[in-house]
């Protein structure tokens, strides 16, 4: 167990490196598109660049999070801090939701003035530029980040941030060449909505990972029945209740379960023998970093109330 807590230090470390990788990278270009939307007129632009301010603070928070993450377990913090992680991914879903609401009524504005004869125009040059520069520090930034979003939920909601921003720089790209191909300006509003409509369904599956955490629930790729089989399975075992199994934060599993079990493992002594090859099976076969079995007598689980798995 040693090995796998000194590969999970070294993981961690490797996502705060890439975190602030990724921040410089961002934070650099941030400036770049505000002033080229600026001096565009492009509302694609500061939209793509709205939704880049809010990467960058995405992006910030999980750093924040993965440093506070790092520090040990506390007489008061029993788990550690490792549950900041799941609360930076809820900041980032939030700043995603907010960014599209925000960008969405911009470009509705936009579309409505114009259909009531005001012209907005925009200078598809530049603009493509800038949209160009965008997508190779998009690309580069999700390069950094890819390693550690499988692992890392706090993580994945940084990669998703920067990969819709990946996408919405293609956007604006597709609006400048419209607009100066054709000359049609409407082409940048309509580049800003989709730009949040690719956020939304991001924002709401990352919400979706964060209240799987936070409710305690089993985690998606964990099948409890399957692990009740395992152990139950087990020489010695005679049957199985009270099973919870649940997250600190991703990769980060928890399970306990009371064990019955046969009376020759008591008198012969085998509990400590057990408790290894139970918590060795959980380790190799279903990736559970901590488990904790409660062995008791045959028949025992008929003397307590009912209610759990």
């Amino acid at each position: 167990m040693a090995h796998s807590h000194d590969h999970s230090h070294d993981a961690h470390a490797a996502n705060r490196t890439r975190l602030g990788i990724a921040i410089a990278i961002i934070g650099v270009f941030l400036v770049v598109q505000v002033v080229g939307g600026l001096l565009s007129g492009s509302l694609a632009l500061l939209a793509d660049a709205g939704h880049m301010a809010g990467d960058l603070l995405g992006l910030v928070i999980a750093l924040g999070a993965a440093v506070v993450a790092a520090r040990p377990a506390t007489d008061r913090q029993t788990y550690g801090y490792r549950r900041f992680e799941v609360f930076g991914a809820l900041v980032n879903g939030v700043i995603l939701v907010v960014v599209a609401v925000t960008v969405s009524a911009g470009a509705i504005g936009r579309l409505a003035s114009g259909a009531q004869g005001e012209v907005h125009e925009v200078a598809g040059g530049p603009m493509l530029a800038v949209a160009i520069a965008g997508l190779l520090a998009n690309v580069v930034a999700l390069l950094v980040l890819r390693g550690g979003a499988k692992d890392s939920i706090n993580l994945r909601g940084a990669y998703l941030e920067v990969l819709g921003d990946t996408l919405g720089s293609a956007l604006v790209i597709a609006a400048a060449v419209v607009i100066l191909t054709t000359g049609w300006d409407a082409a940048d509003p309509i580049a800003s909505l989709a730009i949040a409509a690719l956020i939304v369904p991001r924002a709401l599956m990352l919400l979706r990972d964060v209240m799987r955490v936070l409710s305690q629930s089993a985690p998606a790729e964990t099948d409890v029945a399957e692990i009740r089989d395992h152990i139950i399975g087990t020489s010695g075992v005679v049957a199985v209740h009270d099973v919870h199994v649940w997250a600190i934060t991703t990769g980060a599993h928890v399970f306990s379960a009371h064990v019955e079990v046969e009376p020759s493992v008591f008198a012969e002594g085998r509990v400590g023998e057990l408790l290894d090859e139970l918590g060795g099976c959980l380790d190799d076969h279903f990736d559970v970093e901590h488990s904790t079995f409660q062995l008791e007598p045959a028949g025992r689980g008929r003397q307590e109330p009912a209610g759990h798995a």
